[in-house]
């Protein structure tokens, strides 16, 4: 029970313009079998006919449509390619996207993301569209998503559907075809009941028992989830209800939510239909977050983006739900959003055919998603990767973070059933780390520059080299755990940041910025700014050089020392608060013994130095004598130069 199987179809033109006389009750009868959503005999009635020849515009797009709606990707793909043959004017630009998706479900990648461009280009408006451009790269991200994680078909699936599962307690709960009874006519499978299959000490699910009678119809029942207590389970079920059948206005079953509550005996009843249910729209495949304060749901009610798109309510202290609330076009487009999950970090997991993924529903993520749609914070929305995605359709992803267990449906290669549900072990979160190596002068992207992780204890982790924006990125970082980041490059002074990884994945950005180690410097550079030389302090009315002062005087005469023609004039200067006479005094006596130092401490050759004191003579700001100003502003003018004046 796809999406395309639970949400419901969009019914299709079924007019055909054929004027062959002896293939017209073939087609009225698969006008019928189509009406009536039988797709797999609709595909072989209009096979039979386009392999004899015969095919108009009508024609193919039924018949692609079967194929595509019955997942059939190669087929689907073949008549969606004869039909754009044609060149049909004004065709329907969804045909593009389906073409596209069937491309991509037969892993033709290249061709698929051709006509995804003529399909953003015909509806520019179109969310679909608009992903696919700004995630041309879309192939490489999801290699960049993709983990080395095992995934393993579960050994409960049968050689029908089986899908959505969700824990509870140590049972598995899943929707299967296997319960025999009705058939669907979708599929020519009995309809959908829910089971449940013990979890052993091994780890392994086994036993696979029906739910109560109850729970289940004689129509489809799927997609389960429960309050934290464990007392109120809410399921998918058709619109089928206290013995009643109901239809929209064209004849099409729906879906709804029901909730029923656990009773003394450990049994499920007390089953009622949530309020916001309805017989001209669809709702299905509820989650609840681990405070069991929200629900989320895909629907097709009003005010739905596309085909379906996924919805939160809140779930009241009484147990009463609220109204609905699509969740916009952060999660949402023109296609399909549907199966959500939220984990408990509040991570959201949807299935959608509408983002860029691998073909057919991919699973995608919202990391921290309740917490920043708390805040209002920007969200990101990303492919999870292989191998959970296929070119096919996976979807009803699952996750508990506490046994680190995680499962997910699929209808890929190698399946037993039409759906299959497979498990995997969840692997330790690791923690990626983006950032920039920028000059610290300019604020210009560093290419080339060496970016060196370390753990706490000195040992290198990883070494990267910057991109041509300055980028870098080091991967597969574990939480909680301190580490060490170092940038370098030739002609610049390193720079290093120590961090702890946060307890849960998120994005984390770390800039990093390098100082030149060569300066440029010439007659008129003042050697103070460019070696980073503050004030030369002196103690309160003393002119001795305090042995602070000694290490940055050592940097100039290091300079003088390098440079053996290099003349400087060594020029000191004061605040105003205190007489000019005074300050002017003060000065010069301080100048003196600076030059007396760098002469004879460093052995500097005094033709080479000249200087004076201007006490408080050249401010550099307002701060004259009489001015109300901050310490620091006094402090700007308490300074130290040293000139060059000749190399």
């Amino acid at each position: 029970m796809k999406i395309h199987k639970t949400i419901g179809i969009l019914m299709l033109s079924l007019i055909f313009s054929l004027g062959h006389a002896q293939k017209r009750g073939k087609l009225r009868q698969a006008d019928k079998e189509y009406d009536n959503l039988a797709y797999l005999k609709t595909s072989e009635i209009l096979l039979e006919v386009a392999e004899s020849g015969f095919t108009s515009v009508d024609l193919l797009q039924k018949l692609a449509n079967s194929f595509y709606f019955n997942n059939d990707m190669e087929n689907a793909a073949k008549w969606y390619g004869e039909l754009m043959k044609k060149k049909v004017d004004g065709i329907d630009p969804e045909y593009y996207f389906r073409y596209a998706q069937a491309l991509k479900s037969v892993e033709n990648y290249e061709e698929s993301d051709k006509w995804m461009q003529k399909f953003a280009q015909e509806d520019r408006s179109d969310l679909r569209g608009q992903a696919f451009k700004t995630r041309v790269d879309y192939l490489a991200k999801i290699d960049e998503a993709s983990r080395e994680i095992d995934v393993y078909s579960l050994e409960i699936n049968s050689e029908v559907s089986d899908f959505g599962s969700t824990q509870y307690k140590d049972q598995l709960v899943f929707a299967s075809s296997r319960g025999g009874g009705k058939k669907y006519k979708w599929n020519e499978q009995p309809f959908l009941d829910l089971f449940t299959a013990d979890k052993t000490s091994e780890g392994k699910y086994t036993n696979v028992t029906k739910m109560d009678t109850d729970i289940n119809s004689k129509y489809h029942e799927s997609t389960v989830a429960f309050t934290p207590d464990d007392q109120v389970m809410y399921f998918t079920r058709n619109n089928y209800f206290k013995g009643k059948y109901k239809k929209d206005e064209d004849g099409t079953n729906r879906l709804k939510i029901f909730k029923a509550t656990l009773d003394d005996d450990g049994k499920w009843g007390n089953i009622e239909s949530v309020p916001f249910n309805g017989d001209a729209h669809s709702v299905a495949h509820p989650t609840i977050n681990v405070k069991g304060t929200k629900m989320y749901f895909a629907s097709d009610m009003n005010g739905t983006l596309g085909a379906s798109d996924i919805f939160e309510v809140d779930i009241n202290s009484d147990g009463s739900l609220g109204e609905p609330v699509n969740l916009g076009q952060a999660v949402n487009t023109e296609g399909h959003e549907t199966f959500p999950f939220i984990n408990s970090e509040g991570d959201l997991y949807i299935a959608s055919n509408g983002f860029t993924g691998l073909g057919g529903l991919d699973v995608f993520v919202i990391r921290d998603f309740e917490n920043k749609r708390a805040l209002n914070q920007p969200m990101a929305l990303e492919n999870v990767g292989r191998p959970i995605n296929s070119p096919m359709d996976d979807f009803g992803y699952y996750e508990n973070l506490g046994t680190k267990e995680g499962f997910f449906t699929s209808n890929r290669d190698g399946g037993k059933g039409d759906d299959d549900i497979y498990g995997f072990k969840i692997p330790d979160p690791k923690q990626d780390i983006e950032g920039k190596v920028l000059d610290q002068e300019t604020g210009e992207p560093i290419p080339d520059a060496v970016v060196i992780l370390y753990d706490s204890d000195g040992n290198e982790i990883q070494r990267v080299t910057t991109g041509p924006d300055g980028s870098y990125t080091l991967k597969d970082l574990d939480i909680e755990t301190e580490y060490l980041i170092r940038a370098e490059k030739d002609s610049f002074l390193s720079d290093e940041k120590r961090f702890t990884t946060p307890k849960k994945k998120q994005q984390l950005e770390i800039e990093l910025s390098l100082e030149k180690d060569e300066k440029e410097i010439g007659e008129g550079t003042d050697l103070a700014e460019t070696l980073g030389i503050p004030i030369i302090y002196f103690d309160f009315d003393k002119s001795n050089i305090r042995p602070d002062a000694e290490v940055e005087l050592q940097k100039v005469i290091a300079v003088l020392k390098k440079y053996p023609n290099m003349t400087i004039d060594v020029r000191s200067h004061t605040d105003s608060r205190a007489p000019a006479d005074y300050n002017q005094a003060l000065s010069d006596r301080r100048n003196k013994s600076t030059i007396d130092y760098i002469i004879k401490t460093g052995g500097i050759d005094a033709s080479r130095l000249t200087g004076q004191g201007y006490g408080e003579s050249q401010l550099v700001n307002h701060c004259s004598d009489g001015v109300d100003c901050s310490e620091a502003e006094h402090q700007l003018n308490r300074r130290s130069e040293f000139i060059i004046v000749k190399m």
